[in-house]
């Protein structure tokens, strides 16, 4: 039995390394220690801020807030520039700055360095997230993308999965005990990552990717780029929606049912199983397919996702509409990054991938409506709402689609 599966998993193994650049097996098992260490202490960094420093509902929600709206602008301004000075230098200094960042939330005190901490992890994620990604497609032949960025996504999610307890765990010993050590396994990856690029000539593909494009004309190309425009007001809506999960739909689930925050955090980790076990199958389904297809398809999955949360009265319901959710998940995100790849002309990738973290806008006000309609009309009026809010977002990819097919077809002609 042990020889059938060390068989069976060579056979899978095998290829997998064949087929793709080493620098892409570093970043993916580099996503499972990030993300493993960052879900080990930021889920609790509200608790840790209630109990340790004593600050207001209000204020910590303001300081968890500020880190997506600091990588707002940061994810753009990080992949515009690494298009420029390359990828290993915005990568560096994105990963040193979280080793900061984490080791100064367990030594912190004082509300306004909290604050600060927090608006540079945002920071960090934004520089980080989009120059790995234009990296890992930088290196891979263009029919593999979309199985590599199926594949970011599963890293992603192993570490979710195994972060939040392992921070339980430290936790118990001491509350600030999460954020460092986290900081440490962040300066360690970065060491090995510097020295891995090093071994595998990153500095020859720079040298190939480099563009002389600045901040500002990287601006300039976005904003007149009226696909990418389309794409990314479907990407704000549809984040409003998606970014319910983890803030109202806990208090939506504590007021629903008995044991609500038990029943939150089980859902939190059949989310994340969900994603290892069925991203295989689905990244397969949407191979053959056009993103556009499996983007509109992972929009419904969320509506019915949605819908199921607004009339879930029991454990089981709650259950069946995450699953359903997180469908919409597995079939929206890597899609979209194929979307951004295919749009993204030789040289500005980077600016690209960043300019991505305008949707951080949607998970900036995604809470605040969230929250209201929560609090004026109850929950099953929220998620009967985002669910018809999701499916609108559906027609600015439909509208952007069909633009990129259009301009495609006048370049042909023009080159003709």
């Amino acid at each position: 039995m042990l020889a059938t599966l060390r068989n069976y998993g060579t056979s899978r193994l095998l290829p997998f390394l064949k087929n793709y650049h080493p620098i892409v097996h570093v970043l993916l098992v580099g996503t499972i220690m990030a993300r493993a260490a960052s879900s080990m202490s930021m889920p609790f960094l509200a608790i840790y801020l209630s109990r340790e420093s004593h600050l207001s509902p209000l204020l910590i929600g303001a300081i968890v807030g500020l880190g997506s709206l600091a990588g707002t602008v940061g994810g753009f301004v990080g992949g515009a520039l690494s298009d420029r000075l390359g990828r290993k230098r915005i990568m560096m200094i994105a990963l040193f700055g979280w080793v900061v960042v984490f080791i100064g939330f367990g030594l912190a005190q004082a509300p306004l360095v909290f604050m600060l901490l927090n608006m540079l992890n945002g920071l960090c994620r934004s520089l980080y997230e989009p120059v790995s990604q234009a990296l890992m497609a930088d290196v891979t032949e263009k029919d593999k993308r979309l199985k590599v960025f199926s594949l970011r996504y599963i890293a992603i999610n192993v570490g979710v999965a195994v972060g939040p307890l392992l921070g339980a765990y430290f936790g118990a010993f001491e509350a600030w005990l999460p954020f460092i050590i986290t900081g440490f396994i962040y300066l360690l990856y970065t060491i090995l990552l510097y020295m891995l690029l090093q071994k595998f000539g990153i500095q020859s593909i720079e040298g190939d990717q480099r563009s002389g494009i600045t901040v500002g004309s990287a601006w300039k190309v976005i904003v007149n780029d009226r696909v990418f425009r389309l794409y990314t007001s479907g990407a704000i809506i549809g984040s409003i929606g998606y970014s319910q999960m983890t803030v109202t739909l806990s208090q939506y689930i504590e007021q629903s049912v008995a044991q609500g925050a038990t029943l939150f955090a089980l859902l939190m980790s059949l989310n994340a199983v969900t994603v290892v076990l069925f991203q295989a199958p689905l990244s397969r389904w949407s191979e053959r397919r056009e993103p556009i297809a499996s983007i509109i398809a992972g929009n419904v999955m969320f509506a019915l996702g949605d819908v199921g949360y607004a009339f879930s009265h029991n454990w089981t319901m709650f259950m069946i509409s995450m699953f359903l959710f997180t469908l919409g998940e597995i079939l929206n995100y890597p899609a979209a990054n194929v979307l951004i790849d295919r749009l993204a002309p030789d040289g500005m990738r980077g600016t690209y991938f960043g300019a991505q973290s305008f949707s951080n806008l949607g998970h900036f006000m995604g809470p605040l409506i969230g929250g209201y309609i929560l609090s004026k009309w109850g929950g099953s009026p929220l998620f009967s709402t985002l669910a018809v809010v999701t499916l609108f977002s559906s027609f600015f990819y439909f509208k952007g689609e069909q633009l990129h097919k259009i301009v495609q077809k006048t370049r042909t002609k023009t080159v003709n």
